[in-house]
């Protein structure tokens, strides 16, 4: 073999695989809780078909197959009466558990008419549903945690949603994906670690700023940001509770992000997130609220990022991995669980595996580009 050859053995052949058909196992967020309100049934495109969200008359909200069972009316084009949705095809209306509750024209109501009835829940002001292909309830050990954010010191959720033509499992990778957020993010990781048990992985993160792309502001105008202290779960396969705290020059704001996202199809998913602040005597009323409005204007920033490298990239089932990108494959492994019958589930996928990043070598590399690029900033930009 001459040194221009190359040998095809050697070659690492990138296996895409095919996306999944079947929607995860789980609590699936579909948004904030009072948008599915106002007098009217609204339609979701989730799980491979169409559901619709209305409002009895005690305003709990119910969830059900969009198409009518009788001829195949959109409910979601209805009308809500009283406690039902009313087909716009025929008038059937339906109850918030599937039954068929009246037909006007009708003597009686045939007694096969049901339709899927999906479990609701409201909580923290957000809606979840529940899927599960084998049709069990949800139970309560996989409950998504109530937030620390039910009171009067937080403010009201500044809410964001956006359509992505990929599979979910891409934003999943994240979670153990420390150097993306160098690259990607412009964060500047400095620790990094990993904790998958049961139906919860976690991300512990700490970051500082980069000084090369966040400039140091001097004159008093505004904060200059120090670092970033970040704990993100994933409670099941979709809904991610970040407590993310940021440490400036002048105080230390706190704030959680709520991150959750819901399969449309094979190949896309609404991806939502939402953020919160705690006010504190330095911030109050309006104040608080721009602030939050800001941080999920910066927030929406590194998702945009996110899904230009995902319309560019290909879906790879064998990534080659150094030691620093992190537990990717015990990653997948665990969100298999979600993706399995109950019965199917294997003893890895749910136990407990922690793994905390060596990130020196990634601080000292970082530093340096860090270093070099404020030196060429300066050089190409020179004071006075």
């Amino acid at each position: 073999m001459t040194s221009t050859q190359i040998d095809e053995t050697e070659i690492r052949i990138i296996d895409d695989g095919a996306a999944p058909t079947r929607f995860a196992r789980g609590w699936h967020c579909l948004g904030l809780a009072d948008s599915f309100r106002g007098g009217k049934p609204h339609p979701v495109e989730a799980f491979g078909t169409k559901l619709v969200v209305f409002a009895d008359s005690t305003g709990t909200l119910k969830i059900l197959d969009a198409y009518c069972r009788h001829m195949g009316g959109d409910l979601s084009q209805g009308a809500i009466k009283g406690d039902t949705v009313a087909c716009p095809f025929h008038d059937w209306r339906w109850g918030g558990d599937g039954r068929c509750k009246d037909i006007p024209y009708a003597r009686r109501v045939p007694p096969l008419a049901r339709t899927r009835s999906w479990a609701a829940m409201e909580q923290d002001d957000l809606l979840f549903v529940w899927n599960d292909p084998e049709g069990n309830p949800p139970p309560p050990e996989v409950a998504v945690p109530v937030m620390r954010t039910a009171d009067a010191e937080w403010t009201e959720w500044v809410w964001k949603s956006l359509t992505i033509d990929t599979n979910c499992r891409e934003i999943i990778d994240n979670v153990v994906d420390m150097a993306h957020f160098f690259y990607v993010h412009l964060s500047f990781p400095v620790y990094f670690k990993n904790v998958f048990e049961n139906h919860v992985a976690v991300q512990y993160f700490e970051g500082r700023s980069r000084e090369d792309v966040r400039p140091k502001v001097t004159d008093g105008s505004k904060p200059n940001l120090v670092a970033s202290h970040s704990t993100a779960a994933y409670y099941g396969p979709s809904f991610m509770i970040d407590e993310l705290d940021y440490e400036y020059d002048t105080m230390t704001l706190n704030s959680v992000l709520a991150t959750c996202h819901y399969p449309v199809s094979a190949n896309k998913f609404v991806l939502m997130y939402g953020v919160t602040v705690k006010k504190t005597p330095e911030l109050l009323g309006d104040e608080a609220v721009e602030l939050a409005r800001n941080h999920s204007t910066f927030i929406s920033q590194g998702f945009e990022q996110d899904v230009a490298i995902w319309k560019n990239k290909t879906r790879i089932n064998n990534p080659l991995l150094s030691a620093e990108d992190g537990p990717v494959y015990q990653l997948r492994r665990w969100h298999e669980q979600f993706y399995v019958d109950v019965a199917d589930i294997t003893p890895d996928m749910v136990a407990r595996f922690e793994f905390e990043m060596d990130t020196s070598k990634a601080v000292e590399s970082w530093t340096k580009e860090v270093q070099a690029n404020i030196v060429r900033q300066v050089a190409e930009n020179p004071v006075g």
